[in-house]
């Protein structure tokens, strides 16, 4: 069911999907009643979703959902960074392997650290089967190279999703408050899952895409913005029909 997750969801990211729609159109080109309106819906997707307007349209709701945590911790103190991959056959430093987006949410939990006293950092991921070491693992050098020392890191180096992250944070958590770090657009949903593995969260978000920019202006970094909104919605949507599925079988 992994895989077939990710598959489902890859053909309904923006580019796959309107690649989809222009190989439905060369295929129907004869017929013009269906051939037009799929033109007309492939065209208007890439502008909206390629749009300031149409991307901070779709990310706003997600990114709304919680503010910047500048509330200092206070008891035991363990702040969790969720995984967002990396290439470890880039050379150099852990902090140059790490994907944009797992560097940002590095970043914020480093600066969570500093909000409590004697703080130990959860970090997250698996290999993805096409590196050789695991997310979680380069994000611990990744953090000790930026001044963690190693024996305040934990990691679960075979979570391959925030469900799976959830699952194995919740033998190390139990029912101990902590600070959950991840993008802001990923928030929701990750506050969604931890909280019905009957854990507690306190929510962290970083790494905000909703900008102004000009209302005429088409690029690839809105885009990819609008990709990730759409990823959300539908791990959102797949999350609640598997409560559903698991309820049904209770």
């Amino acid at each position: 069911m992994f895989w077939v997750k990710k598959l489902l969801s890859q053909l309904a990211m923006p580019v796959p999907f309107v690649c989809l729609l222009l190989l439905l159109v060369f295929l129907f080109w004869r017929h013009r009643r269906l051939a037009r309106p799929l033109s007309l819906l492939a065209l208007t997707l890439l502008v909206l979703l390629s749009s300031v307007w149409g991307s901070n349209l779709l990310l706003r709701p997600l990114e709304s959902s919680y503010g910047v945590n500048n509330q200092a911790i206070t008891g035991a103190c363990l702040v969790m960074v969720l995984g967002s991959g990396h290439d470890d056959s880039l050379a150099g430093s852990a902090t140059q392997q790490l994907s944009p987006v797992a560097l940002a949410r590095l970043t914020e939990g480093l600066r969570q650290l500093t909000l409590g006293q004697d703080c130990k950092l959860m970090v997250s991921g698996w290999n993805g089967e096409t590196n050789s070491r695991s997310h979680a693992r380069v994000m611990a050098d990744a953090a000790m190279e930026l001044g963690v020392a190693e024996d305040k890191i934990l990691l679960l180096p075979l979570a391959r999703d925030t469900i799976e992250e959830a699952e194995y944070a919740k033998f190390q958590i139990a029912d101990a408050p902590f600070r959950l770090v991840t993008s802001a657009t990923h928030m929701p949903r990750s506050m969604q899952i931890f909280t019905a593995q009957g854990l507690q969260p306190e929510a962290a978000p970083t790494d905000f895409l909703a900008r102004e920019d000009y209302w005429w202006r088409l690029d690839a970094r809105q885009l990819l913005a609008s990709q990730r909104a759409i990823h959300e919605y539908l791990g959102q949507l797949w999350f609640r029909l598997k409560q559903e599925q698991d309820q049904s079988e209770v």
